[in-house]
């Protein structure tokens, strides 16, 4: 490999909130990989410092230029200029635009277990959260059409949150799940937040449809939010991007965005952006082998030593979802399981339970760190379980 995977970096003590943990700790739970970003972005960023003024900054034409690039070559998307807005986030826009959509007391649709966010940009703007939960049979996902389509039918939905990657199943949704959602929620006049910032990590030699380009009712209907964050790891640079094909739709989001004076870039946020969807792509070629190594890894591991915890099998994103219901069962809140396992080895991941009720008997895990912090986990797993 031309990149390296495998060295340790210590976070600790960096303001880092996933290394915010005692010293005997091992965080895996966080959407925040253990690598280093892309040599490029660094190389970019550095030059971007060397220059030493950081006043306001605009949106670039090479901003625009990299992301349609990107999503046109990689993902069959053509987007045009004016149909790209900056944002500071994909959650900050996202709770603008709920803000902006809604009246209080409507309904948001979401299909658990999902992102816990979601929830918050839902709540916190006085809406409800109408939860579709997904169908979990022989071990897999699918989507309960018919209770999809009751919740959108309700005169009091107005919005759909759509998580495309699915986060934490890992599942990528073919064209036609897609387009059988965006005929749903035309016909109930529902519109759909697709939420798409797990996109570019897939297994190798996989790839994932956008919703906007399964047709173009699904495009007029849809609001996109995506990003470079996860895929290169720069959350922190704050720094994503919506896409909306429909003018009128558009002018809505272009209005709550900055309202909320969430559209306006930092110094680095245009710079690192272009640099990873311009440059990044070799980087990105090696990182998703080795986080489908981890992952094999983690599936080898668990047939060895834990038979009994099964693994949603899942095609995207750096995050396994764990079936736990084995060991859960003789507990009074399986929720408690996380709790129990950190106190007992020190492993910190994410309850089940905080991405809807019937989380409740899962884990979820991070698998993006160098294969000994991974291995190192997976005895504390084998520990805590046994």
């Amino acid at each position: 490999m031309k990149y390296d995977f495998d060295s340790v970096i210590d976070r600790r003590n960096t303001n880092s909130e996933k290394w915010n943990v005692k010293e005997n700790e091992l965080p895996m739970w966080v959407a925040d990989m253990d690598f280093k970003t892309a040599p490029e972005i660094i190389k970019s960023l550095q030059e971007r410092l060397n220059h030493g003024i950081f006043g306001y900054s605009g949106i670039s034409d090479a901003w625009y230029e990299a992301y349609i690039n990107w999503w046109k070559t990689r993902h069959n998307l053509e987007m045009k200029k004016e149909e790209l807005m900056f944002c500071t986030g994909v959650i900050p826009a996202i709770s603008s635009i709920v803000r902006k959509l809604t009246t209080p007391n409507e309904n948001v649709v979401i299909q658990s277990p999902v992102y816990n966010i979601f929830y918050n940009s839902i709540i916190n703007n006085g809406c409800r959260v109408l939860e579709s939960p997904l169908v979990y049979e022989g071990g897999a996902y699918s989507i309960d059409f018919e209770d999809l389509e009751e919740k959108l039918s309700n005169p009091q939905t107005t919005l759909m949150i759509l998580c495309n990657p699915h986060n934490p199943t890992g599942k990528i949704w073919d064209k036609e799940t897609l387009q059988r959602i965006g005929q749903l929620c035309a016909k109930h006049y529902v519109t759909v937040i697709s939420d798409e910032i797990h996109c570019d990590i897939t297994d190798p030699g996989v790839s994932y449809t956008p919703f906007a380009s399964v047709s173009e009712l699904c495009k007029n209907i849809s609001i996109t939010t995506i990003a470079p964050t996860k895929t290169f790891n720069i959350a922190g640079l704050n720094t994503a991007a919506i896409y909306v094909s429909n003018e009128a739709l558009r002018n809505k989001v272009n209005r709550a965005i900055n309202t909320d004076e969430v559209a306006e870039p930092n110094a680095f946020a245009v710079q690192a952006a272009v640099a990873a969807f311009n440059e990044g792509g070799p980087w990105l070629k090696e990182l998703k082998s080795y986080i489908y190594e981890n992952k094999q890894t983690v599936i080898d591991f668990c047939k060895k030593n834990l038979p009994d915890l099964h693994i949603v099998r899942g095609t995207a994103t750096y995050l396994l979802w764990l079936d736990c219901s084995a060991f859960t069962k003789d507990l009074e809140d399986p929720a408690q399981l996380s709790s129990i396992i950190r106190e007992k080895t020190g492993l910190y991941l994410c309850s089940g339970a905080i991405y809807g009720s019937c989380g409740k008997n899962f884990l979820r895990l991070n698998v993006a760190c160098p294969r000994s912090v991974l291995l190192d986990g997976l005895d504390r797993l084998k520990r805590a379980l046994s």
